[in-house]
């Protein structure tokens, strides 16, 4: 071999050293890079330091993102300490389910992959609640009554923690958030900005549990419940796509798709004046398909932990207009109970309300459909959660509503299932007045029923504006936009805390007639019975 042949082939060696050195270096750097970088695992958008995660008996589920194959690991740490089996991170995505952990803290939720790792700080266990709607959820604890002294208390409550989400729209139902707008925050931080009624609702939650409560705020002001709604929930009601702002489920896919992982012990809602005009005649399927739909959504979302049946409350609508004669928002206030003029009931089980129609805000510097007293609503609100969420037995939540009602020539007894506050009212109460055995509607001759006699548990109204060749023929009771000035409609429980809701009846269905006194006794024990059923 000559020596030119030899430095050739010596060549080659080192050429193929230096090439396999380079290849070497390349791996090492990509190694590096890879247990360096903080972005090869984390959590969701949701996750933060200072939030609170769903207590025992429920177990909360945590997720982010990670390298695809990688295998993630959860270590919990603080008053108990967990160690989850690994999961592996397919398409791009983990998930892990903690065993149940009592209500505390704080905890430290670490996620590891090989070096690489993550850790969520201060984080407490407890109750999570999601609050949704329109404007009046969205409403600010800084524009509520006596708005200074809510801060001031704020800080006393560090247990109560906040988030809220980003307004955001989607044409399909996304995996997570666009974006946070506030992320979890202990108070007083933030809560000048956070829902009034979602923070109230907590707060007082918390004075009577003791222990952490979160609250999620997603709500986006003048939005029907189409947009909040899936399409699969859209399609129960034969509620059609539509176009523009008020796109059919572009909130649902953006602000409430992404959290169906969390594990939430319920829900509250305030929504439904932007109905009033829109697709009004199908809410009282729409508002419970909704319902319905959540529910299934978030029990499947998080592996069976949040409940099937989740307790939902909302508010049912306050005021607007003053002296309107337009039945809308009289029409969603009886959609919202699914037409039956009270919740929980066999349509809606598992809910909650609060009746807001006491409360109008003639002088809000927002507009007069956006009262300012929520302390009032929130605490409607809690009431009906301890009674039906927390199955606490002798906590007053539901407003007087009719047991029996018996019609005659002259008169309208109303009987009611608990003992009432009566205060005189002139046109509150309005009776049908008909000659024909039909039902009564909007456009039927209504005249008032002024309150003539009381008893503790009764009401008498007098029927004498009805003419002699007419019968009562319905009865409703504040059925108007504004039917009474602040706290002073005419029906309250006996403690005056909870008003009456509204209700409308009517005597003769178009399937059959009866004599009055028959059917209004009739359908006063059918309420009472559902009453009972679901109690």
């Amino acid at each position: 071999m000559t020596l030119s042949d030899r430095v050739f082939q010596l060549s080659v060696k080192v050429g193929c050293l230096l090439v396999m050195a380079m290849i070497l270096c390349v791996a090492l750097i990509l190694v590096a890079s890879i247990h360096d970088c903080d972005c090869n695992v984390r959590f969701a958008s949701y996750y933060g330091d200072h939030m609170v995660l769903q207590k025992s008996p429920e177990r909360a589920v945590l997720w982010g993102y990670g390298p695809e194959g990688a295998l993630v690991t959860l270590y919990l740490s603080g008053p108990v300490k967990q160690k989850t089996s690994p999961v592996t991170v397919t398409k791009g995505i983990w998930q892990v389910t903690l065993d149940p952990v009592e209500a505390g803290g704080p905890y430290n939720v670490t996620a590891t992959v090989q070096n690489n790792k993550t850790t969520l700080t201060d984080v407490l266990f407890g109750d999570i609640w999601l609050c949704g709607g329109q404007s009046n959820m969205w409403f600010k604890t800084s524009e509520i009554f006596n708005a200074s002294e809510e801060l001031d208390l704020a800080a006393k409550f560090p247990h109560v923690r906040t988030f809220m989400a980003s307004l955001e729209l989607s044409e399909t139902e996304l995996t997570d958030l666009i974006k946070v707008e506030l992320p979890w925050s202990v108070p007083p931080a933030n809560v000048s900005e956070f829902s009034a009624v979602c923070w109230l609702f907590g707060r007082y939650l918390y004075k009577t549990l003791q222990y952490p409560i979160g609250l999620v705020e997603s709500c986006w002001g003048g939005t029907p419940v189409e947009a909040w709604s899936s399409s699969t929930a859209l399609q129960q009601c034969e509620v059609h796509q539509t176009n523009g702002p008020k796109n059919n489920s572009v909130l649902w896919n953006a602000m409430i798709h992404p959290l169906i992982k969390m594990t939430i012990k319920g829900a509250i809602w305030y929504q439904g004046e932007s109905n009033a005009d829109y697709h009004q005649e199908k809410y009282s399927c729409s508002f419970p398909a909704m319902i319905d739909d959540w529910r299934m959504a978030f029990h499947l979302g998080s592996g069976g932990q949040t409940a099937h049946n989740f307790p939902f409350g909302f508010v049912q609508l306050s005021t607007n207009e003053k002296g309107s004669t337009s039945d809308a928002f009289p029409n969603i206030r009886w959609h919202q109970t699914a037409d039956t003029g009270f919740v929980p009931n066999a349509r809606m089980q598992k809910t909650f309300m609060a009746v807001a129609l006491d409360l109008p805000d003639e002088t809000s510097p927002l507009g007069t459909i956006h009262p300012r007293d929520k302390q009032d609503v929130a605490h409607r609100l809690t009431l009906g959660a301890r009674a039906v969420a927390y199955n606490e037995k002798d906590v007053s939540f539901l407003g007087p509503f009719p047991y029996t009602i018996m019609a005659t020539e002259m008169y309208v007894d109303v009987t009611y299932d608990q003992k009432v506050s009566v205060t005189p009212s002139n046109d509150t109460f309005e009776i049908c007045c008909s000659e024909t055995k039909n039902p009564c509607g909007p456009t039927s001759r209504w005249v008032p029923a002024p309150i003539v006699q009381q008893g503790p548990t009764s009401v008498q109204l007098s029927a004498h504006l009805c003419a002699l060749t007419e019968e009562v023929a319905a009865l409703r009771y504040a059925w108007r936009d504004w039917p009474c000035d602040f706290k002073a409609c005419p029906i309250y429980s006996s403690s005056r805390i909870l008003p009456a809701p509204p209700f409308t009846i009517n005597l003769y269905s178009a399937k059959e007639n009866r004599d009055a006194k028959l059917a209004f006794l009739f359908l006063g024990q059918m309420c009472s019975q559902i009453y009972q059923i679901v109690q």
